[in-house]
């Protein structure tokens, strides 16, 4: 075990990529103890990649580089400044609202930073708000993104945990919902102690714009309804309301009617059955290609190869990932690492809620040090017997995983969304960092919302009969 771990945070020291520094302790494990064949070792490495769920990945990811691609983040930042742009603060609360959106498209943080983030912070910039308060607001929500429906990191926690992606999903959005209050909270704070004003005039001909747009999203699943007490199948009644939505759109040209469809469709789609979380993925591709080729017109044959080489890329990187941190986790289980810190942590308590706290500051330590998809590959089966043993529910604590996964993002040394943010705003990383801590505040407090009132993650998917 020593030889494991200690080579692999010795690579990490040196600056190795973190899926060559465990494919290469893993490898040396393997040379120096014998543990297994090749030919075994081999078929772990595979079978951390064979999975049906884990094909969500690369669809999720490819649709939120479409949505980029298709200028639906503009729609949504438009949509966003006319619903709260008036506020005192307002380029900030927009920054928010519009990645509580996007969040419902893309599952990653990193494309919420550096898509919609980049036209936020271009934004407050002209609008003479302080970069550093930019950067800071633009990395706080972009936290949400994996917490909020559809979630990347959910696809691989719930795939290494085997728990329900779908009851992942669901247990997301009041979570998500509680991290967006805590952030508007924070931005009225610092509107009112910096005196930043509103960015844009009241005007209750826009304000009754985009809410005619929400009026108009939350009328679909009433119309489906009601078309279904006609005797149409919902399949069919589902076709029907979505034609008329589409040619409602098209005539009075609403600016994000199809883009605030999209979780929707998703999460509708999921809950009526009619699709599991990895063909919600594909649901989520087809619909951006919708939007991109057909009602906007403004995807490219051009700019669609660039999103597909994108994502084409990304995914390699992840399934990389997934690969070497697959067997590094089995090794892991065979030296008995699993086993010694299970036995550490009932050493130290015997109290779920104090193991809760550890391991919150376990999860916070590492998340500074390891990708995320690293982090919940390589800790989900050390950590999942420990959970049983303390009634932990794996749902509620997939919750708690991500979000200090997410926050260990905006940290040093390794936070890919400060790196982001720091290349978008053209600031130093170490100032990038400093601008970044005040909006740990709502994020941290958010934590231990989400950690010791667990209904808040349980109550929607238990009500829906996703969990008992």
């Amino acid at each position: 075990m020593l030889l494991l771990i200690g080579s692999f945070l010795l690579l990490m020291l040196v600056g190795a990529p973190v899926a060559v520094s465990m494919a290469t302790a893993s490898l040396l494990y393997l040379i120096f103890y014998g543990v297994a064949p090749d030919i075994i070792a081999a078929q772990r490495m595979i079978a951390g990649v064979e999975s049906f769920p884990l094909l969500a990945v690369p669809f999720f990811i490819l649709a939120g580089n479409l949505m980029n691609t298709a200028g639906v983040t503009g729609r949504i930042y438009s949509f966003a400044l006319a619903v709260v742009g008036w506020m005192k603060g307002g380029l900030a609360q927009v920054n928010i609202i519009g990645s509580v959106v996007f969040a419902g498209m893309s599952g990653a943080a990193l494309a919420d930073a550096a898509g919609i983030g980049t036209i936020e912070i271009k934004a407050m910039r002209d609008h003479g708000y302080p970069i550093d308060a930019a950067v800071g607001v633009t990395a706080a929500s972009s936290t949400v993104g994996p917490i909020f429906p559809p979630s990347i990191p959910f696809v691989i926690y719930g795939m290494m945990a085997n728990v329900s992606i779908g009851a992942l999903f669901m247990a997301g959005i009041l979570p998500g919902i509680v991290m967006m209050v805590l952030m508007m909270i924070t931005v009225a704070i610092f509107a009112y102690r910096y005196g930043w004003g509103s960015d844009t005039p009241f005007s209750w001909r826009r304000l009754f714009a985009a809410s005619a747009e929400v009026l108009v999203v939350a009328a679909f699943p009433v119309a489906v309804y009601l078309l279904t007490l006609t005797g149409l199948s919902i399949n069919l009644s589902v076709l029907v309301a979505l034609v008329v939505l589409i040619v409602l759109d098209w005539y009075f040209d609403f600016s994000a009617v199809m883009a605030l469809m999209t979780p929707v469709i998703l999460i509708g789609g999921m809950t009526m059955g009619w699709f599991t979380p990895t063909e919600a993925a594909v649901a989520a591709v087809i619909w951006s290609l919708f939007l991109g080729l057909v009602r906007y017109r403004s995807m490219t044959l051009r700019s669609l190869a660039k999103a597909s080489f994108d994502t084409i890329e990304t995914t390699a990187s992840v399934l990389f990932i997934v690969t070497a941190a697959s067997i590094f986790a089995w090794l892991l289980t065979v030296s008995q690492a699993a086993q010694l810190f299970s036995d550490a942590m009932f050493s130290l308590t015997d109290n779920k809620w104090m193991f809760l706290i550890l391991v919150n500051i376990l999860l916070l330590i590492v998340g500074c040090f390891l990708d995320t998809i690293a982090a919940i590959t390589i800790l989900v089966p050390i950590l999942m017997p420990i959970l049983a043993r303390f009634d932990v529910d794996p749902v509620h604590f997939g919750l708690i995983l991500t979000l200090n996964l997410m926050i260990g993002l905006l940290t040093p040394p390794v936070g890919v969304v400060m790196f982001v943010l720091s290349r978008i705003s053209g600031l130093s990383v170490e100032r990038t960092t400093m601008a970044i801590l005040p909006w740990m505040v709502p994020l941290l407090i958010a934590l231990v919302i989400i950690t010791f009132v667990p209904a808040v993650s349980l109550w929607l998917p238990t009500q829906m009969g996703l969990i008992r």
